[in-house]
C-alpha cells in the first residue's frame, strides 16, 4: 500500500490536520470534501482528501478566506485543472479543442460571477 492508498477515519484525519471532527463534518455538509462511506456509513478520507482539507485549512487560517470564498477558489481551481491539457498547440489547432476550451472559459466566468 502506497501513501496515496492510505485511508483515514474521521478521528485520524482530524488528528493529522489538527482540526476537530465536527469541522470535517461541516466541510462535508458544505460540499467542500466528499469522504467515502463504509458499509456502516463511517467516513473514510483518502490521502487526496486530506491534502484538500489541508489546503482548505490553510486558506481559512492563513489566508483569512471564508468558506464561501474557499468554495469559489476550489471551483476555479477545478476549471483551470480541466483547461490545462487543452492548452497544447495540437488541441488548440482542432475545432473541437477550441470549443471545449471556450466552454471551460465560459464556466470559469460563471464561477467567478463575471
Amino acid at each position: 500500500m502506497t501513501q496515496r492508498d492510505e485511508l483515514f477515519f474521521i478521528s485520524m484525519a482530524a488528528r493529522e490536520l489538527g482540526m476537530h471532527p465536527q469541522t470535517l463534518r461541516k466541510y462535508e455538509r458544505l460540499g467542500l470534501v466528499q469522504p467515502t462511506r463504509t458499509i456502516g456509513s463511517v467516513r473514510v478520507y483518502s490521502r487526496n482528501e486530506i491534502d484538500r482539507l489541508r489546503l482548505i485549512k490553510r486558506l481559512v487560517d492563513d489566508g483569512g478566506i471564508n468558506l464561501a470564498g474557499v468554495q469559489r477558489l476550489l471551483d476555479v481551481a477545478e476549471v483551470v485543472r480541466r483547461m490545462r491539457p487543452m492548452m497544447s498547440d495540437a488541441t488548440l489547432g482542432r475545432q473541437v479543442g477550441r470549443r471545449r476550451l471556450a466552454r471551460e472559459l465560459e464556466h470559469l466566468i460563471e464561477v467567478l460571477g463575471l
